[in-house]
Order: structure tokens, then C-alpha cells, then sequence
């Protein structure tokens, strides 16, 4: 009987989700890209899970692409099975980035390649002491931009920085991303999942509806074209906002000094 390739485990509103091929260094096959795309689909329509972590049990939290597990059945051509390989993956970030719950990510060992584009396309990182991070794409005879990372590591780091690491494949470590701001702290392995838990409920403590639009509009603003259309995203969540049940109830809990009740109305 095989493991499943991921696991998920509540923890009230918030759910921690495992990559489980610690045997394979959380190298992504068919197998758990497809379970993670599903996780994430289904995540736009979930709303009593609030906050997502995403971490992987193992030595290592993923060495990136399982090839030899994407081997064409000859039932595609050759374009149409690297097309395919691409996509699935590639899509998988883009779901990461396009539902409502905040994603925190749990970093340890090696995030290589594909694994590295994972905790790129989470909205906040945190990592041990050994975790090691590259664009490793280019290591192996392909362009260092690729699942996201041209996107998302010029934005994190700076274009001088990014390009230094995707043109050479080298390994970041958790000190330096934590000096460019790709890490929010560096932890002791034992206590990574205690601080995934501790700022997630950090965010709970906020409004339901609040904490979706605030990282929608963090991810829409992030290609913004100007000031003013940043702001006028910014408008009309507030407005939306303002119009809500949890808006007076936080109003009336700072009032009175006491822990608001939300109810997502």
C-alpha cells in the first residue's frame, strides 16, 4: 500500500498540509502535484479553513522535479508530454496564489527547482537553520526562469540579487534569505511548526472576510500600474468592508475593550 503523497491535518480553522515522499526527498511525481492541485482547487470554495501551512516531512523539504515519474506513456507526443509535465505544476502555483487563505510556508534541508518555486509562491516563509534554496533549473541544461521564479524572486529580493541566483543556480541559505526578506525568521527545526501555528493564529484573530481581501489585494498590487489603481483596489475593499457585520463588531469590541467575535457576515 503507498502513503498518500501529501496529508492534511485540521487544526480549527487552520490546516496543515504535508508533503509525504520523504523517501524521495519530496521530489514532485504525478501522484502529488495532482493531490496538491485538487487541495488547492477546492480551497476558493472552503471558507472554514482559514489559513493553509504547507510543510514536508522528511529530511529535505523538496529536491524538486521526480523525472523519471513523468515518463511519456507514448500516449501524448513528445511536445504535448512536456506540455503537459509544465502545466501541471506551473498551474499548481497559480492556484496557490489565487485562493483566499494565506499560505504560510515551512521550510527545512534543500527546496530545489520546482520545490523552490513551492515556497516562492506561498505568502509568507519560514525556514530552519540548514534550509538551502535554489533556481536549480539551469543546473540541469535549462533556463534558470522557470514555475514562477523569474516572477516572484525579482519581487521578493530585487531584479540584482534574483538574477545573481537564477543565472547560476546557486544555493541561498537561510541567513542570506532571511537578510533580503525572502524569510520572515529563521527558527530551530523543532520549533517550525510551532511559529506556522503561532502566526496563524495571529491571523485568525483577524476578520474572516478581512484577511481574504488583504491578500488578494497584496498579490493584485503587486503588478499594479500606478499608485492609483493600487489605491482604488484598496477603496473599494475598504468599502466593502465597512458595509459588514464584523466591521461594527470590531468597532464595538475596541470600544469595550474586549476580543471581537466574528462571523464572517
Amino acid at each position: 500500500m503507498f502513503e498518500k503523497p501529501i496529508t492534511i491535518v485540521t487544526h480549527g480553522a487552520v490546516e496543515i498540509v504535508t508533503l509525504n515522499r520523504a523517501d524521495a526527498l519530496n521530489t514532485f511525481d504525478e501522484p502529488m502535484t495532482f493531490a496538491l492541485r485538487d487541495y488547492f482547487t477546492a480551497l476558493a470554495e472552503r471558507h472554514e479553513a482559514r489559513v493553509v501551512i504547507l510543510r514536508a516531512e522528511g529530511r529535505h523539504f523538496s529536491a524538486g522535479l521526480d523525472l523519471a515519474s513523468w515518463e511519456n506513456d507514448r500516449t501524448r507526443g513528445a511536445l504535448q508530454h512536456c506540455w503537459h509535465l509544465q502545466r501541471a505544476i506551473a498551474g499548481l502555483l497559480e492556484l496557490m496564489r489565487a485562493c483566499p487563505q494565506p499560505i504560510i510556508g515551512l521550510g527545512h534541508g534543500a527546496a530545489c527547482g520546482a520545490g523552490f518555486s513551492l515556497l516562492l509562491a506561498c505568502d509568507i516563509r519560514y525556514g530552519t537553520p540548514d534550509l538551502r534554496m535554489n533556481a536549480a533549473y539551469i543546473k540541469v541544461g535549462l533556463g534558470g526562469c522557470d514555475l514562477g521564479c523569474s516572477y516572484f524572486l525579482p519581487r521578493m529580493v530585487g531584479a540584482t540579487v534574483a538574477a545573481e541566483y537564477m543565472l547560476t543556480g546557486r544555493f541561498m541559505d537561510a541567513e542570506t534569505a532571511l537578510r533580503h526578506g525572502l524569510l520572515g525568521a529563521v527558527v530551530p527545526h523543532e520549533d517550525l511548526l510551532d511559529k506556522g501555528l503561532a502566526v496563524a493564529d495571529e491571523m485568525l484573530a483577524n476578520a474572516p472576510m478581512g484577511l481574504r481581501l488583504t491578500k488578494d489585494a497584496i498579490n493584485r498590487n503587486l503588478d499594479a500600474r500606478s499608485l492609483s489603481d493600487a489605491m482604488a483596489l484598496e477603496d473599494r475593499q475598504q468599502v466593502m468592508m465597512l458595509m459588514s457585520e464584523d466591521f461594527a463588531e470590531g468597532v464595538s469590541a475596541f470600544r469595550a475593550r474586549r476580543t471581537p467575535e466574528y462571523r464572517d457576515r
